[in-house]
């Protein structure tokens, strides 16, 4: 059985707790940790977890973990992560890999001392059903080129102390991998625009935000990012191709019809939404390192987002695109 240590008990933590408990075959959830370590033992009590540590760096030093998921907060990110290749184990880290892609560097430099991949990246839409199959329907080349995407990322609420820039690079940084891999393309140049603000927004936060980019290849992509949109969480994303365009399907949804009327339920929740693609995630980054390969995103990827994050959100206010500036891709992520 593959010993896994979880950091971070919050919401998502406990949900990815309870997914390699009964979900995942041949792994356990040997022990956890929290800053609150009260979270912590509450978790370890409900999943019956061997193994509470004060600091998620004694866990991942720990002789009871094989490997790492990491679910804390996102500023804690990249010293877990670094401190999981100093121990030489495998990691998960939820999105963001870092904040700041100075810190992606380091990790990328790491991994690039170890001479072999451990990081996996939590960009779990990758792993949605409806995302592959537009993935396998581009590169099969029927639709010939892809030219545009159009996409938008509408959530519910609004959560607290969200920050304008977070919202790019916390919220639409699932689109800024998903966009990339769509494509097989990397970022050439970006902008954020500011458009008409909703009534329903915080004050001080930009709501809606339009994310724009270009790619290498020069296609273009449009992402509508809005929070507390008043009716759902809805994710959209349509490629337009040469010979026409490939749609996300909407969630499955039971159709009623009652006075005078047709209805389709709305999901609210990301948990919901995405929860095919954490279960299949999960299941494949434990095969994955158990037959000690990768194949999820990695390092590269997360860096490749944070770039584009950071440089959309300097863009802001300045009324022009930015050039979106990346190191070379090192040979160890083109090759598992």
């Amino acid at each position: 059985m593959l010993k896994i240590g979880v950091i971070g008990c919050g919401a998502i933590g406990r949900d990815h707790i309870r997914r390699l408990r009964n979900l995942v075959p041949g792994a356990t959830v040997a022990a956890c940790s929290d800053y609150f370590r009260e979270s912590a033992e509450k978790t370890a009590q409900q999943y019956d977890i061997s193994h509470i540590f004060d600091t998620g760096e004694e866990l991942i030093g720990s002789g009871e973990v094989d490997a790492v998921l990491i679910a804390s907060s996102d500023t804690s990110h990249a010293g877990y992560v670094l401190e999981s290749l100093k121990q030489g184990k495998p990691v998960f880290c939820e999105k963001p890999l870092a904040q700041t892609s100075a810190d992606c560097e380091k990790i990328i430099e790491a991994e690039l001392a170890l001479g072999k991949r451990l990081v996996q990246v939590g960009f779990m839409r990758r792993y949605d059903p409806g995302y592959r199959e537009m993935k396998r329907i581009v590169e099969s080349g029927e639709l010939g080129n892809p030219l545009m995407i159009h996409a938008s990322h509408r959530n519910m609420h609004q959560p607290q102390g969200l920050t304008s820039e977070m919202g790019v690079s916390n919220i639409a940084i699932h689109e800024l991998d998903i966009c990339r891999w769509l494509l097989g393309d990397e970022y050439k140049n970006g902008q954020v625009l500011k458009v008409r603000q909703s009534s329903y927004s915080v004050k001080g936060y930009d709501n809606p935000q339009i994310v724009l980019l270009e790619t290498g290849t020069g296609c273009r992509i449009d992402v509508e990012v809005q929070l507390s949109d008043g009716y759902g969480y809805d994710i959209q994303c349509q490629v337009v191709c040469e010979k026409g365009t490939i749609s996300l399907p909407d969630p499955y949804a039971v159709v009623t019809r009652s006075d005078a009327g047709r209805s389709v339920p709305i999901l609210t929740d990301w948990s919901q939404r995405f929860i095919q693609a954490y279960d299949i995630e999960l299941n494949e980054w434990v095969r994955a390192v158990e037959n000690n390969s990768c194949n999820g995103p990695g390092a590269w990827d997360g860096y490749a987002a944070c770039v584009a994050a950071d440089t959309l959100n300097r863009s802001r206010n300045t009324g022009r695109f930015m050039e979106i500036q990346m190191m070379r891709k090192p040979d160890l992520y083109d090759v598992c």
